[in-house]
């Protein structure tokens, strides 16, 4: 039995080498092996990461259909469970995975828990950590089913390669999507243009503490004097301000920038989850007392409106 990462797309998303990173430690500690499965154009980049990070079995699918939409997508996983019946299916969890993951172990009719962060061997259990209530506090599952559905939040895990490098067995997997139909068939699909805030080297984000919409073209004046992209937090998603495509956070994009930089964003947890990997946090609120201090390597006690305008003069000087 093994231990199973899931992925799939055109390209390895952020947050895949993390995600390996605690699946071959989970492996390990139960004494079974990592494969990865690959669905779709994303395996050429797997090639070269696998070995690195200790997988036994890089597994691929390149069946068109697998990627045409979510039903078809989970019956292609779904065979491959039913071939290899792993101990484990874990995701790296994105926007895309919440939306698979518990359709996945509803088709398994096994657990699944969501907003993972941490897991351990417990004797013949798994505890697995993952954050509920929207970030606000952790619980513990104990999970004693043969098969669990785990998906994760990469933020607080550090990738760390293999200590030994093996060498990886590829195999081609074929699946059967012919009697496949889409329940939900897409009419009008997004178009993703640009660069996407998930990847952003910079990226500024604003909260209610900038006290209307108007006010947050501040934070979008900055990003784009330093080059980088703008997001915010859930609260001025759910009031309108900037749409759900720019929310940092456990339920929007998990962010990794080199640099962070939150204007009147008070650190929720749930916030937090979707930036605490970045490499330096610059946090601007007048409230000496908020959480958000705790993580920022750089805190500055002030009106966000304030500073704002005098950052956004340097910038582009």
């Amino acid at each position: 039995m093994s231990v199973v990462l899931i992925t799939w797309g055109a390209a390895l998303e952020g947050g895949a080498v993390e995600a390996l990173t605690l699946a071959r430690r989970v492996a390990e500690e139960g004494g079974k092996k990592l494969n990865w499965l690959v669905i779709g154009a994303a395996a050429v980049q797997a090639v070269e990461v696998a070995g690195r990070y200790g997988v036994a079995g890089l597994d691929v699918i390149f069946d068109a259909k697998a990627l045409s939409g979510n039903d078809a997508l989970v019956a292609a996983m779904g065979q491959y469970c039913a071939e290899t019946r792993p101990a484990i299916v874990m995701f790296n969890q994105s926007a895309a995975a919440r939306a698979v993951a518990p359709v996945l172990a509803g088709r398994l009719g096994v657990p699944v828990v969501m907003n993972a962060f941490a897991m351990a061997r417990a004797g013949s259990a798994l505890d697995v950590t993952a954050t509920a209530f929207g970030g606000d506090t952790n619980v513990v599952y104990r999970i004693e089913a043969p098969l669990a559905v785990i998906s994760v939040v990469t933020t607080t895990v550090v990738a760390e390669p293999a200590a030994t490098s093996a060498p990886t067995v590829r195999r081609d997997i074929a699946v059967d999507l012919s009697a496949v139909t889409e329940r939900m068939p897409v009419v009008s699909a997004p178009k993703r243009e640009g660069p996407r805030l998930e990847d952003a080297e910079i990226s500024v984000s604003g909260g209610r503490g900038l006290g209307n919409a108007q006010n947050y073209e501040l934070v979008k004046q900055l990003a784009d004097a330093l080059g980088g992209m703008w997001g915010g937090s859930r609260v001025i998603v759910d009031e309108g301000w900037i749409d759900s495509s720019h929310q940092v956070g456990l339920t929007g994009k998990i962010t990794r920038p080199g640099l962070y930089l939150a204007a009147g964003i008070s650190g929720a947890s749930q916030h937090m989850a979707g930036c605490s990997a970045a490499k330096t946090i610059v946090a601007i609120n007048k409230d000496k007392d908020a959480s958000i201090f705790r993580y920022a390597r750089y805190g500055i006690v002030a009106d966000c409106l304030e500073v704002l305008p005098e950052l956004i003069k340097v910038a582009k000087d």
